[in-house]
This record gives C-alpha cells, sequence and structure tokens, in this order.
C-alpha cells in the first residue's frame, strides 16, 4: 500500500490565499501530468486544460466569475497567480465526469508537489457567455466544449488549515 499516496489525499485542503510570485515549470508539469492521466468513459480523454499565467487574463477571468457569482467586487481566484481551465467535449457521454476527475488530480498532484490550489467553479457560465466563447477562440480552441472547473495553483499565504472531523455514517458496509 502506497502509505504517501494516501497522506497526499488526506493533506490536501483548499487555499485561499497565495503568495504573488509564480509557481516553478517544473512543479506545473507535474501537475499538467496528473491532470492527463485522470480516468474518463471509455479513454475517451474529452477534457483539455487551458494554463492561463498571464495577470491581465487572469483579471479578466476573475472579473467574469465575481459577475456570475453576483459579487462583482470579489477576487474568486484569491490572488492565484496560475489558472488552470478544464473544459470537456459534451459530445462524450461521460464529460462532465471526466472533466471532474481531471479537477481531482490537479488538485491532488498540487498537494503532492507542496501548491495551495481550489477548485472554483462556475466555468460552466463563463464560456457559455459570448466573452467567453470569443477568449477560446483566440486561444485556438475549437469544439463544443462546456467548461468543468478553474483548478488556481500558487504557494500557500499562511498556515494550511486543519481538516474537519468526518461526518459520521460516511461509510456503510453491505458484506
Amino acid at each position: 500500500m502506497n502509505q504517501e499516496a494516501l497522506k497526499v489525499l488526506e493533506a490536501r485542503r483548499s487555499c485561499r490565499a497565495y503568495k504573488p510570485e509564480q509557481i516553478t515549470e517544473e512543479a506545473l508539469q507535474a501537475v499538467l501530468k496528473a491532470g492527463t492521466y485522470a480516468p474518463t468513459g471509455m479513454g475517451r480523454q474529452s477534457p483539455i486544460i487551458i494554463v492561463v499565467q498571464d495577470k491581465e487574463t487572469i483579471h479578466t477571468l476573475s472579473r467574469m466569475n465575481a459577475r456570475i457569482m453576483g459579487n462583482p467586487e470579489a477576487d474568486p481566484f484569491y490572488g492565484a497567480p496560475t489558472v488552470l481551465i478544464v473544459l470537456a467535449a459534451k459530445s462524450a457521454p461521460t464529460y462532465f465526469y471526466d472533466g471532474c476527475c481531471v479537477m481531482d488530480n490537479l488538485l491532488n498532484a498540487a498537494e503532492a508537489a507542496g501548491l495551495g490550489s481550489c477548485w472554483i467553479h462556475r466555468a460552466k457560465e463563463e464560456f457559455e457567455s459570448d466573452e467567453g466563447k470569443a477568449m477560446l477562440a483566440k486561444w485556438g480552441v475549437q469544439g463544443d466544449y462546456e467548461g468543468i472547473g478553474h483548478c488556481i495553483l500558487g504557494y500557500r499565504e499562511g498556515d494550511k488549515p486543519e481538516a474537519t472531523p468526518r461526518k459520521e455514517n460516511y461509510v456503510y458496509y453491505v458484506r
């Protein structure tokens, strides 16, 4: 049994405060590789990952996301210097689940790489908008994709929170 892998899964916490410095290319590539090895229905690999490290683009995405959540003054990306956007091709019947598996791999790989991370929602609404569609076109993304989520990455500012206690009756056995 790989105890180190289990420790990573148990230690991961959402990060909502980031240092301004950019993550290393080595850490980024390790996280991305893990994302590409996520399970997908029938091995179709329906998701794609868009790496955004340009501050202006992150600001635009943050503004769009905040507007969708109804709080235009917020920064839903918490100052993270890297945003990974996961989209999945709607032609695959399992596209949503495939994209969620990619998100999970990205988050857990970030923990293993010593990075803070958080899953930020509203990518679906962002990339259904005219502004979002224009961004995808500008980036050369073609196809009928749905936004699954944003995995924000960076170096954690401050201490990692403790895990909340696991709820009772989380697991049921039928043996």
